[in-house]
């Protein structure tokens, strides 16, 4: 079987192999009379024990074993042969610790899902304190835009708060002096730790300083913080008081900053005075500042700036200070009381607002309510990652994009984890420093992106051999698909061949995983996402909105609700209905292209929409355009993203200068700095291609397809160009590629 690695261009759609019989599929998904997705079985396929030099497989049998309905499943291990690596199965020893144990085990489960998901969720939710348990209806749903306006609602009437359920809860069980937080500096030997009572103190702290300063239920606060403790911590006392707060990582503009605080009007913008990233110090105040300044401009005005004081990048004489604004967190939290009571919230009610890019140029605010949310990345952290109390957990996101707030902050510390928090950069001041930190704390569930193991596996085995890794147990791997190569040194080199890998896919809008494998239940295939996880009911569907069976190649969809889904977009619901469920009639659709093998198993292939998968950040190429226009000398500007041997993808900007104005290396320079200081320096371009004009049909449109195939060098695979107003642009542009 040839494994697909990531393609980050639109996909072709495609309907191959729809239909394909049992006995050629491991685990083939169809729709049943309820448009419950069923696996058929095939014996055929048999997976063996996962180590290093044993973990091959073979068909010996022609017999298949067709299930209609989500039954009992057995897979025979004795059947191993030599001469096939498609699938990766764990240990034996590692299958008779986790919580999923089976296929079996996770068919029974994700039926009952399906076909009963008020019950499935209500069960779990009733692990969880409510002051008030919902109402009869678990959920209510319209994902059909032709019946009016959308709508999801998970646990509405119930009455309960995060703060309470992340920290009271797990002390009122007896783990109060169990560490939550370790905390490792960008400098190695600065450190720290927080146990669950202590972190609850310095939350309740931060509570009673924001309600001091008429932070109410429903306003907004912003932090702009770098990962230090105090992050999660802000966070959490937003949750404990009813306040919805809205993170913005520490890497965006002034520009990019101020255009969130004009947009959510928050009463509390909460900072840092600067950040050590490697070598390397920011002024994330200058940044903060600048960005209040542009805010007021526009016409919001924000009347605290909490900063807290990082000596260790910048000390708080050399800091500019704005008196009758700005306030330094030392000099005011320590002396608020530890006790706040919790402010108790609707399930429905608002929990955050996180800003993501779109195919547009305006962020999106991704709304996520309190309980759905509460319930779904609680199950989703404690299964894909086989959580055990015992585990050391170390996720390297930051809390300014998605995978920080579900699984650094609430998923983990709903299930009362200890947590660690890692400020600085994975390879300062080596390659090894993951692998230093992982012996150090002992993790044994480590959690990245792609870009990093790629970095690491350019920079050499050594840097990791050096180091022991033995507490390492579980691997996961999110924000992009992983190609297959970087899987496998992933598996073999990082995790010894011992370490199940749960390759994640989920987004920002999904509030938690969608599809993912479960250590000890699912054979993996190396690159591929594997299954829905419990309630998600994917769907793929051609241009027409057609939903393909069995093997085949479309966009990928979502059939009904789940708890962690997200609502609306903040102050635009418009918008919310017209992206996500207006494609396709009665589907969410992820934006995302996805392809099903032969075996049942999900391969994601990349955005299907005009936004870029950089380091696992989505940007949106219209932001970036945006950025690249408003510098005097440019015309106009065409991005696409192209594969990148680290990032996954790069950004690859066409620029038609001003008439008259002269290629210069110094131009290209001064517009990557204009991307920078406008977005931030992740969303920076690769490359500049200078384009005395771009490819453009008679009516005005510019050929992405045309772009992408130049930027990615395939310039014999172009297609059809007929359409093309001039067609001579294509040979200039052929010509500029490497000048």
């Amino acid at each position: 079987m040839v494994i697909s690695h990531y393609n980050p261009v639109p996909i072709h759609l495609s309907h191959s192999g729809a239909g394909v019989a049992a006995s050629e599929s491991l685990f083939s998904f169809h729709l049943n009379s309820n448009s419950a997705m069923t696996p058929s079985l095939n014996c055929n396929n048999i997976i063996m024990n996962g180590n290093r030099n044993n973990r091959k497989i073979r068909n010996r049998s022609n017999a298949a074993s067709h299930i209609s309905h989500i039954n009992a499943v057995k897979v025979d291990q004795s059947l191993v042969s030599e001469d096939d690596e498609d699938f990766v199965l764990p240990s034996k020893e590692f299958v008779a610790q986790a919580n999923i144990q089976s296929q079996q085990q996770y068919l029974e489960m994700y039926k009952r899902s399906i076909e009963d998901p008020s019950g499935f969720w209500s069960d779990i939710a009733s692990e969880f304190y409510w002051k008030q348990k919902w109402g009869d209806k678990v959920y209510d749903e319209n994902l059909d835009i032709r019946k009016g306006k959308i709508k999801i609602e998970w646990f509405k009437g119930g009455i309960t708060n995060m703060s309470y359920n992340c920290l009271d809860r797990n002390i009122e069980a007896g783990l109060g002096d169990k560490v939550a937080i370790y905390w490792e500096g960008n400098e190695p030997g600065l450190d720290g730790s927080l146990t669950y009572s202590q972190l609850r103190d310095k939350v309740c702290q931060v509570a009673n300083y924001l309600k001091d300063n008429g932070v109410k239920k429903g306003d907004t606060v912003i932090i702009y913080m770098p990962m230090l403790m105090e992050l999660p911590i802000t966070m959490l006392a937003c949750a404990r008081i009813g306040a919805i707060h809205s993170v913005v990582f520490a890497g965006f503009s002034a520009e990019a900053l101020a255009q969130r605080i004009v947009d959510c009007k928050p009463k509390v913008v909460i900072s840092c005075n600067a950040v050590k990233r490697g070598s390397k110090s920011i002024n994330l105040k200058n940044i903060v500042d600048a960005a209040i300044n542009d805010s007021a401009q526009n016409g919001v005005s924000v009347g605290v700036s909490l900063v807290y004081e990082n000596p260790v990048a910048l000390k708080r004489e050399d800091t500019k200070w704005k008196e009758g604004q700005d306030i330094w967190w030392q000099d005011v939290i320590p002396s608020y009381s530890t006790n706040c009571p919790v402010e108790w919230v609707d399930a429905e009610d608002p929990l955050f607002i996180l800003y993501t890019s779109g195919s547009t140029g305006k962020p999106k605010g991704v709304v996520h309510t309190t309980g759905g949310y509460m319930v779904y990345t609680a199950t989703t952290f404690k299964y894909a990652f086989d959580y055990k109390p015992s585990d050391i957990y170390w996720c390297t996101a930051d809390c300014g994009w998605i995978t920080g707030h579900s699984y650094i902050t609430y998923g983990p510390m709903l299930n009362g984890a200890s947590v660690l928090v890692y400020e600085g950069t994975p390879n300062y001041p080596d390659a090894g420093r993951c692998w230093d930190i992982v012996d150090k704390y002992k993790v044994t569930i480590f959690y990245t992106a792609p870009t990093l193991v790629r970095s690491l596996m350019r920079d050499g085995d050594e840097y990791v051999t050096r180091y022991s890794r033995k507490s390492l147990r579980v691997l996961g791997s999110v924000g992009e698909p992983i190609n297959p190569s970087a899987w496998r040194w992933f598996y073999d080199v990082v995790g010894d061949s011992k370490c199940p890998i749960s390759d994640t896919w989920w987004q920002t809008e999904s509030g938690g995983f969608m599809i993912t494998p479960l250590p000890g239940s699912w054979p993996q295939k190396p690159g591929s996402a594997t299954f829905p996880f419990f309630g998600v009911q994917t769907a793929i569907v051609d241009e027409k909105g057609v939903e393909l069976e069995g093997e085949c190649n479309g966009y990928l969809c979502v059939k009904s609700s789940w708890p962690g889904a997200f609502r609306t977009l903040y102050g635009d619901h418009e918008r919310y209905e017209t992206t996500y469920f207006k494609p396709f009639a009665n589907y969410y659709f992820s934006g995302d292209g996805c392809k099903r093998d032969k075996d049942g198993y999900h391969w994601l292939t990349g955005r299907v929409d005009d936004v870029i998968n950089v380091s696992g950040h989505r940007i949106g190429t219209a932001e970036v355009e945006s950025a690249l226009v408003s510098h005097p000398k440019c015309a106009e500007a065409a991005v696409v993203g192209v594969e990148h041997e680290v990032k996954g993808q790069g950004i690859y900007a066409f620029v038609t200068l001003v008439d008259g104005v002269p290629y210069s290396q110094e131009l290209r320079k001064e517009l990557i700095l204009t991307v920078r200081q406008q977005i931030g320096a992740f969303a920076a371009p690769d490359k500049i291609h200078w384009a005395p004009s771009l490819p453009k049909t008679r009516s005005g449109k510019i050929i992405r397809r045309v772009l992408r195939k130049i930027a990615s060098k395939q310039v014999d695979e172009l297609g059809d160009t007929s359409t093309l107003a001039d067609p001579t642009v294509i040979n200039q542009l052929i010509e500029l590629a490497d000048s």
